[in-house]
């Protein structure tokens, strides 16, 4: 779709591109033509791949229960706010098991390592950052101030 084809006025309403749904019948024809006419792209899954839904499914119970389960939002605004900082703090910090124990955003390098996984490095200390009201807490490494 060129942007010619895309009607004007709903560039502020939503900043989305694309709905990925499957082939469930509680996604009709009429809803994809209804969002086709905001300018959203509508992808379907495969048929009979059960797997396709596998990826965003999880992404999804992972928002749920690592951050929605635990906070009422009050409005679309505080929402967006919430999701927003909880993707900054799952896409940097949080650790992932495909990583092993790591996290996305490796030591920065101008902190030493230590020769044992169980002691601090010497002169460094852990610092503990709220996220999301305390939710969650985000770990660092620091060198301690002289």
């Amino acid at each position: 779709m060129d942007d010619a084809a895309i009607p004007r006025g709903f560039d502020d309403v939503h900043p989305y591109q694309f709905v990925i749904h499957d082939h469930d019948s509680i996604f009709s024809a009429s809803l994809d033509a209804a969002l086709s006419d905001f300018g959203v792209r509508i992808l379907r899954t495969p048929v009979q791949a059960p797997t396709a839904n596998a990826y965003c499914e999880r992404l999804v119970g992972t928002i749920r229960r690592e951050c929605l389960d635990y906070l009422i939002p009050v409005n679309v605004r505080h929402l967006r706010l919430t999701l927003k900082e909880f993707a900054a703090y799952y896409d940097r910090a949080r650790p992932h098991s495909a990583l092993g124990p790591g996290t996305p955003e490796p030591i920065r390098p101008g902190v030493a390592t230590s020769n044992s996984r169980h002691q601090l490095p010497t002169g460094c200390s852990v610092r503990s950052k709220p996220v999301l009201g305390g939710l969650h807490h985000d770990y660092r490494l620091e060198r301690e101030a002289a």
